[in-house]
């Protein structure tokens, strides 16, 4: 095996991380399924992790081995591959066991490398927050520790030829082991802690939001759709961007207005097809952006082929549906129309007619957009009548900020507003209603 491959895994464990282990590898590309296998997303990952990819081997089975995830044969062929390209690396497209990586290192003589491993070093080298780098060892620490026991198989066969059970039995190996595991362990318990601690401030924050009702809306999508760059477009913001995948990790926030009112937009993680499900759990936080989000507007990047542009919006609705957003309110933005012939343009309008088509770089259909996000929001609004005293100075100013446009009338009495407000702080009004309030009095649209 690779011990120095290893050993990076290895420090990672203890807090240390992983910064891009993978530079300045040739990798030879596996997958097996029932289905003939793509490996360009796997391509892509690589690129993003600076790894070349000296070539591919695929195998059409109804499952992997469970234990050497390719055939005998197969493996026959991969061998000879790995010799005639020169790789010193395998990348497999599925998350491998553990005694599936040990095997076809033992039976190739060249390290393995999975899916899953990949997306935790992109993770690793683009994490730029104290959260996000929390996230990320705590993502890679519970995807190795299922892994440890393979990685002291040397010291294991230590205590493992003594069968009477006498002295000796409970050698260094086992020692190492489990005393790797407890560390392990221990500084999982610690990062969750520590993550807690961050959602409990989050959840201030967001109380905070919440109390105002400033609408959001969070952009969520297949990574490199341009969602950073539509986060640009709209608020004038200059979040950074990249043609990589996973660019962004830690969420951005900013603030627009359409019509007099304020929004908040959050641009969050990109997804991908099989995401593991420790980064579900670990970005757990970062996700619950989309979760509470007034509005997800599904960012697609429109200039892929069609057949793979369908799939990842499947991929997509997979994740959303998995984190519990499924059933927020959603608007379908289909972005880079800019590099779309009319041929194209006029098909992606037949089969998504409801859509909106934007061009984040030249803000193409970026109005059309903002239109689209405002009537989502008013549809959600309840109509007020109200007859607010002057002396409630404070509800007034309240009643602007939570209802952007609004008809006022100076009386006697008071304020006479008309506005529609969001539903959850409706109630905060209701004792000013007059005559009933919500019947009365046509909102401004």
């Amino acid at each position: 095996m690779d011990s120095d491959r290893h050993a990076r895994r290895d420090g990672s464990r203890y807090g240390e991380g992983i910064r891009n282990p993978l530079a300045r590898q040739r990798a030879l590309l596996i997958a097996a399924g029932p289905d003939e296998p793509d490996l360009s997303e796997l391509r892509e990952l690589l690129r993003t992790a600076r790894v070349a990819a000296a070539g591919e081997l695929t195998q059409r089975r109804p499952r992997p081995d469970p234990d050497r995830y390719l055939g005998r044969g197969k493996l026959v062929e991969l061998t000879e591959a790995i010799r005639e390209s020169g790789a010193n690396l395998i990348a497999c497209d599925d998350e491998l066991l553990p005694r599936q990586e040990r095997n076809l290192e033992a039976e190739t003589g060249v390290a393995v490398i999975d899916r899953t491993a990949i997306i935790l070093d992109i993770f690793a080298d683009h994490a730029g927050s104290a959260e996000g780098k929390l996230q990320v060892e705590l993502a890679q620490l519970e995807y190795n520790l299922a892994r440890m026991r393979g990685l002291w198989t040397h010291l294991e066969r230590l205590g493992a030829g003594r069968m009477d059970g006498g002295i000796g039995t409970r050698g260094p190996g086992e020692t190492q082991i489990e005393t790797d595991r407890r560390l392990a362990r221990d500084r999982i318990s610690a990062l969750r802690r520590e993550l807690e601690h961050t959602r409990s401030t989050r959840a201030v924050m967001r109380k905070e939001r919440e109390r105002a009702h400033i609408p959001t809306v969070a952009l969520a999508g297949y990574t490199n759709a341009g969602k950073s760059t539509l986060l640009n477009a709209l608020t004038g913001a200059e979040a950074g961007v990249r043609d990589r995948l996973f660019h962004t990790l830690d969420p951005t926030t900013r603030s627009f207005e359409i019509s007099g009112r304020r929004y908040l937009l959050t641009d969050t993680v990109g997804f991908i097809r099989k995401l593991p499900h420790q980064l579900v759990e670990a970005f757990g936080a970062t996700l619950e952006e989309t979760l509470r989000a007034d509005l997800i507007v599904h960012v697609v990047d429109a200039s892929v082929p069609h057949e793979e542009m369908e799939e990842m919006i499947v991929a997509v609705e997979e994740v959303l549906g998995g984190i519990g957003a499924g059933e927020r309110p959603q608007l379908l933005a289909f972005n880079k129309v800019d590099l779309l012939d009319p041929e194209r343009r006029r098909e992606l309008e037949f089969r998504h007619p409801r859509a909106t088509r934007v061009s984040a770089a030249t803000g193409e259909g970026l109005d059309e957009l903002r239109e689209a996000i405002e009537a989502q929001f008013l549809r959600t609004l309840r109509p007020l009548d109200l007859l607010v005293p002057y002396r409630e100075g404070g509800r007034l100013a309240e009643l602007h900020d939570v209802a952007g446009q609004l008809d006022r009338e100076d009386t006697p009495e008071g304020a006479r507003v008309r506005a529609r407000v969001p539903a959850g702080v409706a109630a905060r009004f209701e004792r000013f209603a007059v005559d009933g309030g919500a019947s009365n009095g046509v909102a401004p649209e």
